[in-house]
């Protein structure tokens, strides 16, 4: 990140530009490489494959929820009002 923004330094001095200019394209390419670091780590977590220990925590979160039948769960329970 920091030889990529004293890329964007030398070629904005080079070209003449103003301080301004120069902080305001420093700035600008400071978040777009922090936002393209971020999805990129987003996706690498998002896609990672379930480890051996995943697997063994959702199978002994079967094993110790109890079985409900469908009219009995929470969410599918309709009640009147009256």
């Amino acid at each position: 990140m920091l030889f990529a923004l004293a890329i964007v330094v030398a070629w904005s001095w080079l070209g003449g530009a103003s301080f301004g200019t120069t902080l305001l394209r420093v700035v600008i390419c400071a978040v777009v490489i922090q936002a393209g670091y971020f999805a990129v780590v987003y996706a690498m977590i998002a896609r990672r494959a379930p480890t051996p220990a995943d697997r063994l925590r959702d199978a002994e979160r079967k094993l110790n929820a109890p079985e409900v039948a469908e009219g009995e769960k929470l969410g599918s329970a309709r009640r009147s009002l009256h």
